[in-house]
């Protein structure tokens, strides 16, 4: 559910976050055919909902590129499949430890879960790179209309899940990593077009990514020398457009997505997340900026 939107380019002035890259075992000098892609050095890496989907790529694609006395944590509510990955990726890069934590960050227990976990895990790494990328998110019961929601409840969780723990989690992770000399802090929100457009049957889902957009362009003016990126994947090929196909209320929405299916025109989550490593390694963005996948 992206699209495409316009964004000015320009040279960031801290170092790209890629900068420093060494050669991964065999990699020569990391391109050409069958070579292993560039390692950025020691990262302390946050990922939530990392255990499918568009997380569960990024991972896959982040894991080989985090130098040696990296750590990765993964959030995400379901345990088996989360396991599964830690089991994968703690094989594709050497001396990269991966932290995993099943826990609901719609809740308070699973939140404070989370923060334990960082509180103990960012302080413990020597480097001076961080970077926090928040993907867990829900699209919210898509079968209603506007007015169809007057359940306090539905709505104060939806936003509890989508908006609150974001911003909890963010502040938490910046006060445990602290400020550190020479430090490259990076915090990335995956957005969507439904942060700048409405959509009708999606109030939910398009309120609570109009809020995440916003809330992290006040971090951006606040924090000057913290990289903030609100990154719109595109319409990818998950389980959350099989949802937006088969449940969206407004007929001619659903007949929008079922369209897109049909003509091929859904990416792939690994294509889509490579972009976004792209654009951070290149680091030019201006921070707090919206770019998506089309833009690039």
């Amino acid at each position: 559910m992206n699209g495409a939107g316009h964004v000015v380019r320009r040279l960031a002035t801290p170092p790209p976050f890629g900068a420093g890259m060494e050669p991964g075992p065999g990699s020569g000098s990391g391109s050409g055919p069958g070579s292993d892609p560039r390692r950025w050095g020691p990262v302390c890496c946050v990922l939530t909902g990392a255990s499918r989907g568009f997380g569960r790529s990024l991972a896959r694609l982040l894991a080989p590129r985090l130098g040696s006395g990296s750590v990765l944590l993964l959030l995400a509510r379901s345990a088996a499949p989360l396991a599964a990955l830690e089991a994968e990726l703690r094989g594709s890069s050497p001396g990269l430890r991966v932290r995993c934590v099943a826990a609901d960050l719609g809740c308070e227990q699973g939140l404070r879960q989370a923060e334990a976990a960082m509180r103990e895990v960012l302080p413990s790494v020597p480097t001076g790179r961080l970077l926090l990328i928040h993907n867990a998110g829900s699209l919210g019961d898509i079968s209603k209309s506007f007015l169809d929601l007057t359940d306090p409840d539905e709505i104060n969780n939806y936003f509890a899940f989508n908006v609150t723990s974001p911003l909890f989690l963010t502040s938490h992770a910046l006060q445990a990593f602290g400020k550190r000399p020479g430090s490259n802090r990076t915090v990335v929100n995956i957005s969507s077009l439904c942060a700048l457009k409405p959509f009708k049957s999606w109030a939910l889902y398009c309120s609570g990514k109009a809020s995440r957009d916003m809330m992290f362009q006040v971090l951006a003016l606040e924090e000057p020398d913290i990289r903030v990126l609100n990154y719109a994947p595109g319409p990818l090929d998950t389980d959350m457009q099989l949802l937006a196909r088969t449940e969206t209320g407004d007929p001619e929405m659903r007949q929008h997505f079922q369209s897109l299916q049909e003509s091929g025109q859904l990416i792939d989550c690994t294509v889509s997340a490579q972009k976004l490593v792209t654009l951070l390694e290149e680091d030019t963005f201006p921070s707090g900026a919206h770019v998506d996948f089309y833009d690039i």
